[in-house]
């Protein structure tokens, strides 16, 4: 009798301790309310516009040697049209811009490997582009001029670039309309090294922004490069972002309308152009 009592204590002793170890299994292999927010709050969860705003920073990815719309002045200071356009949308964001100084052809690498939240340096909205990548609203519009040494004389448009070389950034859109035309592209870094390409002869001609052009003959007025033709359609630029951040995209679009409407871009506009270079 007492040898079967035990033996009965015993094994309700051990039905106890199975039913304690089950319920100590489950929480470990699922899991818990904790684990659960602080995955859901990680930043990865976050949109684009909670994590900027959260860090209190926008990374802005930019040339900086773009004249005029991203370049140094006298001093050293990172400046320009695309910079200060930058500079008041994040004002509007609520955050501190932060500007990350790009080769060209380095800017949408960049933003691929989410080395920059946005990009601003006059990128021309494409369809090939608009396939990968969001673009805000454009806030520049501008034709693009073809240049030849002033000696030139063999080039005079558009068609007599064939076999010619000219001097371009290779993943800009001006590439593909010299390669339309024929031409045997020499890559650059960007406007600057194709111009002194071109005055020292290295190259027949360049395709590049007409604005740009108009602030290189206002700083050096005597500078031996000409115009010869130009591009029958205008070319819109814009932000250049991720796809999947829409409420980015919207509040940059909304910041953007916001500085139109109260003038604010017109003031930066004309401060470097002259005149509304929106339209």
């Amino acid at each position: 009798m007492k040898r079967t009592s035990l033996l009965a204590l015993l094994l309700t002793f051990a039905v106890v301790l199975a039913a304690c170890g089950n319920k100590s299994e489950t929480p470990a292999n699922s899991a818990s309310p904790s684990a659960t927010s602080t995955e859901s709050s990680s930043p990865d969860a976050q949109s684009s516009l909670a994590g900027i705003k959260a860090s209190g920073k926008i990374k802005i990815g930019t040339e900086g040697t773009y004249a005029p719309f991203t370049y140094h002045d006298a001093s050293g200071k990172l400046t320009g049209f695309d910079v200060e356009i930058a500079e008041e949308v994040s004002k509007r964001l609520g955050v501190e811009p932060e500007f990350l100084e790009t080769p060209w052809d380095g800017l949408i690498a960049g933003l691929d490997a989410k080395r920059f939240d946005i990009v601003f340096n006059e990128v021309s909205i494409t369809d090939e582009r608009k396939e990968k990548y969001d673009f805000s609203d454009p806030y520049i519009v501008s034709k693009a001029v073809l240049l030849v040494h002033e000696d030139n004389t063999e080039i005079t448009k558009l068609a007599d670039l064939k076999g010619k070389k000219s001097a371009q950034s290779l993943t800009s859109n001006l590439t593909k309309i010299a390669e339309e035309n024929g031409a045997v592209i020499v890559g650059t870094d960007g406007f600057n090294q194709a111009i002194d390409l071109l005055l020292t002869k290295r190259v027949d001609a360049t395709i590049n922004d007409g604005l740009s052009y108009l602030d290189l003959k206002k700083q050096k007025p005597d500078v031996k490069i000409k115009v010869v033709d130009e591009t029958s359609e205008a070319s819109h630029s814009a932000a250049l972002i991720r796809k999947g951040n829409e409420e980015l995209v919207k509040a940059v679009n909304e910041a953007l309308a916001a500085m139109k409407s109260d003038g604010t871009y017109l003031k930066i506009s004309e401060k470097y152009f002259g005149t509304d270079v929106s339209k």
